[in-house]
């Protein structure tokens, strides 16, 4: 064993008469200890019992300078600044302050804010701005690295208010130079092994080195701080790849004192089982790449606007598929037999014009047991018994399902879909091969990233970055508490160190993994700044574009713009960022995401039959509802561009930002690339789910089938990224869950055989379903609704054409609004459409690859046939597309049934059908 107690000491001995206080050095016996110890945290120091807890209301704006919110001072009295390394302070009302190592009188603060202090903190009520004295400013960075409590005192020094404080300005402050070290984890060189953490508040930093994921702590080196950056590193003069280390901290814990804790390092590329330690590896180290892969070249696009994305989770793709053999089931290593069913359906698609497949998160998550996760054994019941989700539900959090959403390490593969999670090398080396066999199969590889929370926070073993520098990472509330609203543990993206962090990840999974896009997570919670800066951090990386998109949601404690510009839909226009929109999305499937009890059978939508084709729980509504959702539709194939103009239902015409999506405007877009099309992801029912509710009972298993492929329609004929959920062509169906994320491998199968949509696999998980079972019941066994093999290898072939059509000329893919706003018009529109069909006309006059002259594309929502004379375009020589012409079309009604009658400009259309025209271009 490796120890320099001598050095250790000599460290602490400095620390201990910089702060001025008593510091007991931690001996390399207990560090030692501490690196095998069963638990993950030791007190050394707890808080007294008769300490009360204290919020966090005030916060530093920066390294000398603070606000109190709602506090103002009156006559005598004081503020002061108490401090102590063992977290000793009773600050009781009305008593004196006890057990502090001592005070900084602070100075009441009325200057002018800097502009970027006043920028970064807008969301604070007003209170007390307060100074440290320029005589104690040099003691803080000491003086963080233990507890440090803002008291209110009246004139003879009693306790009126006492506060915590919130760091993040004042850390940023302090360590700025840290924005600039890339190096942070373990760096293998040819020099050696060098171990980068930055933690200014800890107290000591040792890193604890094990041969394997298992084995005691052979050696443990003490780290060394750097002053400037509060940056903890060593190296080390050997090569120490393929050795697991953690770290072991001392650092103070509001609320608990001073705590040891062992830790995983939060820039891991590798770990171990389980993520209970991280691995060095060097990811240029040729044993790390599959044979081929520095040759190898990933699929191109000319622009954002032509990708067409397929969302797909990893464990998902192959769980059940018996082409793919047992071991590499749910596994990265199904991507690589290239004669599964699986992969042949993905060559089908990308031969057809897919370009993409996106990964639902492949990082390092928390959910799921890398080793020993279970399956449950579901019972033999009826399609609507409870009795199949009870199983499921009974070992959810031991089974070997979760989407997640819950990052634990961003910058290393998930351990539980490699061959070994154990093995930190197994895990890298197969996500590259994986990646490898999908460019080999025409498709580019993106990836679903969430930065904006993670799994947990504070003194809980699955938090990496609180335990490491306690209250930094994250976004509080005004009392200090961590903000929730993602689900999870927001973090702060506008902190400079977690902005670094988010950069750092994208940039290594860029350069490293070769990702060609990635999808970002309720991306509104981040700041626009730190967005636009890891566009060109990746684009830099990679050498390439790199293509950003992401959930540009309005909510939760950063809406409106409330703590920083936001990367959200209207804030992020003119960035070239693409944001999901919902405003078509809605529209078409009628209602809203959050719907419950009968508003998921009453509001129906534009494909399912609003106005035309009521269920019995419908109301009746007027036309002029059926026209504004139309409208709505028209948005997202305009490409959602804000001024963007057209004829809307009220006889006006608009910009797209003056029609109203729920108060908002339904045009928000600068530019095509900044919208995402989409009508069906991992969230909410699946399109066949909803239209289960939505369709009228008696709905033939083929029309429902043929409305599943209008939505599909809408989002192929959308100018801007067109993005489809897995399974959206093979009529998937989760048995109405709502929210499959914790659903198990039962409720989220796909069959790429084409035998089974999965539709009455039981009642879904009454964690998010049970209110609405008894809606559920009466659809899930009914017994005309469930399709055949034969509706839905149609549904497929259909999607085919679908695609085939978009990829056959740029007109569906423009790539500029002034692109948009010259070549595509709609002939239907205004107050005398009908709006059972939409027809978009787009001009290719001038753009030299636009393949035809003209198209002219349908979209028939109505069950009936439908005939719409449009006289401006009669006499013009259309003719149907050639994927319709085609001998293997897959929907014979178009070339059999669609009509084009050249005197009048009448066009006959089938029911329940999409469809394009085209004039083709002269030799």
């Amino acid at each position: 064993m490796t120890h320099k107690p001598r050095r250790a000491r000599a460290l602490l001995m400095l620390l201990a008469l910089y702060t001025g206080v008593a510091l007991a050095a931690p001996t390399a016996a207990s560090v030692s200890q501490a690196c095998d110890a069963a638990g993950f945290q030791q007190v050394l120091h707890a808080i007294p019992a008769q300490a009360q807890r204290v919020d966090a209301r005030a916060h530093w704006l920066d390294r000398r300078l603070i606000r109190w919110p709602g506090v103002v001072t009156g006559d005598g009295q004081r503020m002061q600044l108490y401090h102590s390394a063992g977290g000793t302070i009773v600050a009781r009302h009305g008593a004196r302050v006890a057990g502090a190592d001592g005070a900084l009188a602070l100075e009441a603060y009325d200057g002018e804010i800097p502009a970027a202090l006043a920028e970064r903190f807008r969301f604070l009520e007003s209170g007390t701005t307060l100074a440290v004295r320029d005589e104690d400013a040099a003691r803080l960075p000491s003086l963080h690295t233990g507890q440090l409590l803002l008291v209110h005192e009246d004139a003879d020094g009693r306790v009126r208010e006492a506060t915590a404080l919130q760091v993040a300005g004042a850390l940023d402050d302090l360590y700025a130079a840290a924005e600039g070290i890339d190096d942070f984890g373990a760096t293998v060189g040819f020099d050696g092994t060098r171990f980068r953490l930055w933690a200014p508040t800890a107290r000591a930093v040792s890193v604890c080195l094990h041969r394997d994921d298992r084995a005691p702590a052979d050696a443990v080196h003490p780290l060394r701080r750097d002053a400037a950056t509060g940056v903890w590193s060593r190296s080390l003069p050997r090569d120490l790849s393929g050795r697991y280390y953690t770290y072991v901290i001392d650092v103070f814990v509001r609320d608990m004192g001073v705590v040891r804790n062992r830790v995983t390092d939060p820039y891991s590329t590798g770990l171990g089982a389980d993520s209970r330690r991280s691995v060095a590896v060097d990811l240029d180290a040729p044993a790390l790449k599959p044979d081929g892969w520095d040759a190898a070249a990933a699929p191109a696009i000319a622009a954002q606007t032509d990708m067409t994305i397929y969302e797909l989770h990893v464990r998902d793709f192959s769980r059940d598929d018996a082409s793919v053999s047992e071991a590499n089931r749910g596994k990265y290593l199904a991507f690589t037999e290239s004669g599964s069913d699986g992969m042949r359906h993905l060559r089908t698609l990308a031969g057809a014009g897919l370009t993409d497949v996106h990964l639902l998160p492949v990082f390092d998550l928390a959910s799921v047991p890398e080793t020993g996760c279970v399956s449950p054994a579901i019972p033999d019941a009826a399609p609507d018994s409870p009795a199949q989700q009870a199983a499921v539900m009974a070992v959810a959090a031991r089974d070997c399902f979760n989407w997640g959403y819950d990052p634990f390490h961003f910058n290393a593969p998930e351990g539980s879909f490699a061959s070994d999670a154990a093995d930190g090398a197994a895990r890298i080396l197969e996500f590259r091969r994986m990646v490898m066999a999908l460019h080999a199969a025409g498709l580019r590889v993106g990836m679903d990233v969430v930065y904006n929370h993670t799994s947990a926070s504070g003194q809980h073993p699955q938090s990496v970055l609180d335990r490491i520098v306690p209250g930094y990472y994250h976004r509080y509330d005004a009392a200090g508490r961590v903000e929730r609203s993602t689900c999870c543990d927001n973090t702060a993206t506008e902190h400079r160190m977690m902005a670094k962090l988010m950069i750092d990840s994208a940039v290594l999974w860029a350069r490293h993994y070769r990702i060609d896009s990635f999808r970002f997570d309720l991306m509104g919670h981040q700041p626009r700044a730190a967005m636009e800066r890891l566009q060109a951090a990746v684009d830099a990386a990679a050498g390439r574009r790199i293509h950003l998109i992401g959930e540009g949601w309005n909510f939760g404690e950063v809406a409106d713009g409330a703590r920083f510009v936001q990367a959200s839909q209207q804030s992020l226009a003119g960035s070239g960022i693409g944001t999901f929109s919902d405003r078509t999305r809605d529209a078409v499937r009628g209602g809203g995401p959050a719907d419950r009890g009968r508003a998921l059978l009453t509001e129906q939508g534009w494909i399912n039959g609003l106005v035309y084709d009521r269920n019995p729980h419908a109301p009746e509504r007027p036309l002029e509802e059926l026209k504004r959702s139309a409208d709505l539709v028209r948005v997202g194939l305009a490409g959602t561009l804000r001024d963007y103009t057209m004829s809307a239902h009220d006889g006006t015409r608009k910009t797209l930002a003056e029609i109203d999506y729920k108060g908002q405007p339904a045009g928000y877009a600068v530019q095509p690339d900044e919208v995402v099309n989409y009508v069906e992801n991992h969230d909410n029912q699946t399109l066949f789910d909803i239209n289960v509710f939505k369709l009228p009972p008696d709905t033939s298993r083929e029309d429902r089938a043929r409305v599943q492929m209008l939505g599909a329609a809408v989002t192929a004929f959308s100018q801007g990224i067109a993005y489809f959920h897995a399974g959206l062509e093979t009529l998937r169906s989760k048995s109405l869950d709502r929210n499959s994320y914790d659903s198990g491998d039962w409720f989220n199968r796909l069959d790429w055989t084409l035998r089974d949509n999965h539709f009455g696999s039981g009642l879904p998980p009454a964690q998010d379903n049970r209110e609405d079972w008894p809606l559920m019941q009466p659809l899930l066994s009914h017994p005309d609704i469930e399709p055949g093999p034969e509706q839905i290898r149609l549904a497929r072939d259909m999607f085919l054409d679908l695609l085939r059509i978009r990829a056959s000329t740029p007109l569906f893919r423009l790539r500029s609004a002034d692109e948009i706003t010259r070549r595509l018009t709609f002939p239907n529109g205004g107050p005398a459409q009908n709006p059972r069909v939409i027809a978009g006309r787009l001009d290719g006059a001038g753009l030299a690859d636009a393949g035809f002259a003209e198209v002219l594309y349908f979209i028939n929502v109505d069950p009936a046939a439908q005939t719409l004379e449009l006289s401006g375009l009669r006499g013009r020589d259309w003719t149907l597309h050639p994927v319709h012409r085609a001998p293997d079309a897959a929907d014979p009604r178009p070339a059999a049934q669609a009509h084009y009658d050249r005197a009048s400009g009448r066009f006959t259309l089938p029911g329940r059908t999409a469809l394009a025209y085209v004039i083709e271009r002269a030799p």
